[in-house]
């Protein structure tokens, strides 16, 4: 088996996570695709990654939730190279993408109120099309 993957100085997937099966590829190719296990499908199992905060383990696993297999394991597949090694590098970097989306915090929300002149503004357009709308309507009439 190859070596893990470096995702920052801290974070690392050991090559014992990885798991890599090469599989034939769909879609056009000629012979090429009928002979040759060009795709790759590399599973990762998330508890065994490096480095990793709880919160940002959390948000590894709301990223991959649709990618997770039955064990729990990250499902990362390639078949947009030629060859085996290049779809295997690929792959790799997929993850190694998703695991530093994960490291990065998202920002808190700060809850801010409109102003004051902006409600009032909004206030007086919800009034005046009110009574434009009431002045279209038949005199006299309740419907």
């Amino acid at each position: 088996m190859s070596e893990g993957i470096v995702v920052s100085d801290t974070v690392r997937v050991p090559p014992r996570a990885l798991t890599v099966r090469a599989v034939r590829a769909s879609g056009p190719g000629g012979q090429n695709v009928n002979k040759v296990a060009t795709k790759v499908d590399l599973r990762v199992d998330l508890d065994a990654i490096e480095g990793l905060s709880d919160g940002a383990r959390a948000r590894l696993r709301a990223l991959a939730a649709s990618r997770l297999d039955a064990d729990g394991r990250l499902v990362m597949t390639s078949q947009a190279e030629r060859t085996q090694a290049g779809n295997l590098e690929d792959a790799r970097d997929k993850v190694r993408r998703l695991v530093r989306a994960a490291l990065v915090r998202p920002r808190a929300r700060v809850a801010t109120r409109a102003p004051v002149g902006a409600e009032q503004r909004r206030l007086d357009v919800k009034r005046r099309r009110g009574a434009l709308k009431r002045w279209r309507t038949r005199p006299g009439g309740d419907e």
